[in-house]
C-alpha cells in the first residue's frame, strides 16, 4: 500500500507542471492573463504619450482622427509645457521636496525600526502598533491640525511647510517596513558583535544598516513616491505658482475655468512620471530581494 502510494505522489510531482506544455492552455492560463495586465498598466502612459504629441485639432475631432493614435504629430505641447508656464519650476520643487522628505523619514525610521525591533524593550511591540495605526489616519484630517502650526511656524507657501509634514504619514510606513527587514536579520549577529566590545551605534552602522540595504532602497522608493504624488498637503500650504509641485501645479495651472489644456496637462502627467519609472527601473532587484526576506541563518 505505501509503495501505490509513493509511485502515485511521484507520478503527481512529475506532471505538475506538464499541463502548462499544451498551448492552449498556456494561452488561458498565461499569456491571456498576463496580456490584460500588461495592457491595464501601460494603457494609461500610451494614452498620455499620443496626446502629448497631438494636435489640437486630432484631440477633438474624431470623425476624421482616431483617438487610438497620432497622425501628424507636434512638439507644441511640450514646447508650451517648458517655456511658458512654471513647469520647470514645479520639477525641481517635487525633487528638492521628495528627496528632503524621504531623507528624513528615512532617518527617523532606521532608529525607530531599529529600537523597536532589536533592543527589545517592555511595550516594544504595541509601539510597533501604533506607529503603524498612525500610519492609516487619512491625511485630509491630519493636515488640518497641521496647517495651524505650519501657519504658527511662518512656513506658509514654502517648501519647508512640505518637507517637514510629509514625514508625518512616510515615517509611520517606512519604520513598519523596516520592522519587517530587521526582524529577518539573525540576531546572533548582533550578539557577537557585543560580546567583541562594539557598540550599539557601531553594530547600527556596521552590521544592521549594510544587511538592511535592499530594505531601506524599498522603504525610500515608497516613501519618494508618495512624496512625490501627494496632492492635498501640497495644494492647501502652497499658494504661490513659483513654490509649487508638480501634482497641483499641472491641475491648477494648466485648467482654466471649463478651459482644459489637454496636451500640456497630458505632456506635464508624462514628465512628472518618468522619475519614478527612472527609479523604479535601477533599483527593481534591491525592491525585489527586500520583499522575499534579508539574511538566512
Amino acid at each position: 500500500m505505501a509503495d501505490v502510494t509513493t509511485t502515485t505522489a511521484r507520478a503527481g510531482d512529475e506532471g505538475g507542471m506538464n499541463y502548462l506544455e499544451r498551448l492552449p492552455r498556456r494561452v488561458v492560463t498565461v499569456y491571456l492573463p498576463l496580456a490584460i495586465f500588461v495592457f491595464v498598466l501601460l494603457f494609461p502612459f500610451y494614452w498620455m504619450a499620443i496626446t502629448t504629441f497631438k494636435p489640437n485639432e486630432e484631440l477633438t475631432d474624431y470623425k476624421n482622427y482616431s483617438p487610438f493614435w497620432v497622425v501628424n504629430p507636434t512638439l507644441a505641447h511640450i514646447r508650451y509645457l517648458l517655456f511658458e508656464t512654471s513647469y520647470p519650476g514645479w520639477l525641481l520643487n517635487t525633487v528638492i521636496i521628495s528627496v528632503a522628505a524621504t531623507f528624513l523619514s528615512l532617518l527617523a525610521s532606521v532608529f525607530a525600526a531599529y529600537a523597536i525591533e532589536r533592543l527589545r524593550f517592555k511595550g516594544s511591540r504595541g509601539v510597533g502598533l501604533a506607529i503603524f495605526l498612525a500610519y492609516l489616519v487619512p491625511p485630509s484630517i491630519l493636515f488640518i491640525p497641521l496647517a495651524v502650526m505650519v501657519f504658527k511656524l511662518g512656513l506658509y507657501d514654502t517648501r519647508f511647510a512640505l518637507i517637514l509634514t510629509y514625514p508625518t504619514f512616510l515615517i509611520p510606513f517606512c519604520t513598519w517596513l523596516l520592522m519587517g527587514y530587521f526582524r529577518s536579520i539573525p540576531y546572533e549577529l548582533e550578539e557577537c558583535a557585543l560580546i567583541d566590545g562594539a557598540t550599539r551605534w557601531q553594530i547600527l552602522t556596521r552590521i544592521v544598516l549594510p544587511l538592511a540595504v535592499p530594505g531601506l532602497i524599498s522603504a525610500g522608493i515608497f516613501a519618494f513616491t508618495l512624496s512625490w504624488n501627494e496632492f492635498i498637503y501640497a495644494l492647501t500650504f502652497i499658494q504661490s505658482s513659483e513654490n509649487k509641485t508638480v501634482p497641483v501645479g499641472v491641475l491648477t495651472e494648466l485648467v482654466r475655468s471649463d478651459v482644459y489644456e489637454w496636451g500640456a496637462l497630458m505632456a506635464g502627467a508624462l514628465l512628472g512620471s518618468l522619475p519614478v519609472v527612472i527609479l523604479y527601473s535601477f533599483f527593481v532587484e534591491h525592491y525585489v530581494s527586500s520583499m522575499t526576506g534579508a539574511v538566512k541563518e
